[in-house]
């Protein structure tokens, strides 16, 4: 009796934890029920894959999506279509909206919002302070959290825990493995007068290299002290990856596509204020640096930091200019692009991208290929050759600091729990994104 499924990914090349090769994926539920040669079964809609990539879903950890507060910028729907017409399964979305989200009951408001308006699934952050720490506990269990942020140094928004005192009082508390934005507040302050009016290529003085070293070498010393998890984002410098490598029983890091790309001073003497983000885009042999932890395990997952604020806004004169970019969209054909060109490997930005979310945030039943899991599924073509360009982009802001870069690699369909959502760009059915479910948040029997 031949085998039956809701759907059937025909043909195409599997990359995945035990290797890559060809095989047909069906599924049923959502959910991936068999693996391997199908070609004797059926299904009620069928996928043909020949020539293409099948990889886990990608999971964009670091993202803002502005609502509420600031849907000019973005929102949450918006942003989920730029997501899953980047291949883009999951996102982790940041607690620095207006009003921020400090409570279990913002989390359960942004919960309410994005269901079935985004395209993709999604967890979003709790945002820690120095009032709200007896609530952070109940806030990393609310259904649809990722865990808690913690801004020590200051970036866009209101959240700001910046001494020593009031991180180790939120560590002590906290179960889950918390994420940090690692830059010094006090040196910040203190250099604040080197960001010269009409000189955005100063973001990176200001904002030094030594603001993110301090901050990050005081970090591990407090989740050592306090014996927990620590998510350390969007790392900038050569100088954290053999600290970062030092701390791996404690700590896992993050890396972005931008900071593993762009480099100064060519990106600001190109893009100007559009080049600013936080931390800042940094010079060519920190880029190497970087590369060179990615090259030896050192970073764990790839978050794009998608952070949009308007054309508008980011023309404004530094530093009265936002920090941030679009990202969300890009990550995959830009880190692909890095894969053709003999960067990394396929599997190494697999494990980027699905495995190790899965793994450090504990989400159930995704970031792998493997019966029994969602059928998250990003399919690429590897040897796509297609320029980014503005007109492409999805977010609200309609503007990306790639525009007009060729990538080699490109998202070609994106599928959720069984879902075909995107194919060749285009969106393909209703929003129907759910909340991920995390093992540590799951509801006790």
């Amino acid at each position: 009796m031949s085998q039956t499924f809701d759907l059937i990914i025909k043909g195409g090349t599997v990359v995945n934890h035990d290797g890559i090769g060809f095989a047909d994926i069906g599924v049923r539920g959502g959910r991936i029920a068999a693996i391997g040669d199908l070609s004797g079964a059926s299904a009620g809609e069928v996928i043909d894959a020949k020539g293409l990539h099948v990889l886990p879903g990608v999971v964009d950890s670091q993202v803002h999506m502005r609502e509420p507060g600031n849907e000019h910028k973005e929102d949450l729907e918006t942003g989920g279509r730029a997501a899953v017409l980047g291949g883009v399964t999951s996102v982790f979305e940041m607690p620095n909206t207006s009003p921020a989200t400090t409570t279990p009951d913002a989390i359960a408001d942004k919960v309410r919002r994005a269901r079935n308006r985004m395209q993709c699934d999604f967890a979003f952050y709790g945002g820690a302070t120095v009032e709200n720490t007896d609530l952070l506990p109940e806030i990393e269990r609310e259904p649809g959290c990722c865990g808690i942020k913690v801004f020590m140094g200051s970036s866009t928004g209101t959240l700001l825990v910046a001494t020593d005192k009031d991180v180790a009082r939120l560590l002590k508390v906290i179960n889950r493995r918390a994420a940090f934005h690692s830059e010094d507040e006090d040196r910040m302050i203190e250099r604040k007068p080197l960001a010269l009016e009409g000189r955005p290529e100063t973001h990176p003085v200001w904002r030094d290299v030594e603001s993110a070293v301090r901050c990050t070498t005081r970090l591990l010393h407090l989740a050592r002290a306090a014996g927990k998890r620590i998510h350390v984002l969007h790392i900038t410098t050569a100088e954290e990856v053999p600290l970062l490598a030092a701390a791996k029983d404690i700590a896992t890091a993050e890396v972005t596509p931008q900071h593993l790309t762009l480099f100064a001073p060519d990106c600001y003497e190109r893009l100007g204020t559009y080049a600013q983000m936080n931390p800042p885009i940094r010079t060519a042999e920190h880029r190497t640096g970087l590369w060179q932890g990615l090259a030896q395990g050192v970073f764990d997952v790839l978050g794009s930091d998608h952070a949009p604020h308007t054309r508008e806004e980011k023309s404004k004169t530094y530093p009265a200019s936002p920090s941030g970019m679009t990202g969300v969209q890009t990550l995959v054909p830009i880190m692909l692009d890095h894969v053709n060109a003999g960067r990394l490997t396929l599997q190494r930005f697999v494990d980027l991208t699905s495995a190790s979310p899965q793994r450090i945030f504990g989400m159930s039943r995704k970031g792998r290929i493997a019966v029994g899991y969602d059928a998250d599924l990003t399919i690429v073509d590897m040897k796509a050759k297609r320029t980014i360009t503005n007109d492409w982009i999805a977010s609200r802001s309609q503007w990306t600091p790639y525009d007009g870069q060729q990538a080699t690699g490109w998202p070609i369909g994106t599928i959720i729990r069984g879902r075909r959502v995107m194919w060749n760009d285009e969106i393909t059915g209703a929003a129907g994104g759910e909340p991920i479910e995390f093992v540590e948040a799951l509801p006790r029997a």
